[in-house]
């Protein structure tokens, strides 16, 4: 029997982000931009371009507030 692979995507919780840019800095794919808008906290946050977004997982290893998750999707 063989499982079928299951499609991955980066989700993110923008009220976490300071804006830092390691995610920005760290992604190989170019898909993290910075934001026009701003969070609760007043911090500019980070947006995917999920076309150009490859789910590596740099974004998540890097990132100190845990905005980043990588879930399945069906």
């Amino acid at each position: 029997m063989t499982k079928k692979k299951q499609k991955q995507v980066v989700t993110q919780r923008n009220e976490r982000c300071k804006g830092c840019r390691f995610c920005e800095i760290s992604c190989p794919a170019q898909a993290i931009s910075v934001s026009s808008e701003v969070n609760a906290k007043g911090y500019n946050y980070m947006n995917i371009d999920h076309e150009k977004c490859t789910t590596c997982g740099a974004c998540y290893t890097v990132c100190p507030d845990y905005v980043f998750e990588i879930t399945e999707v069906a």
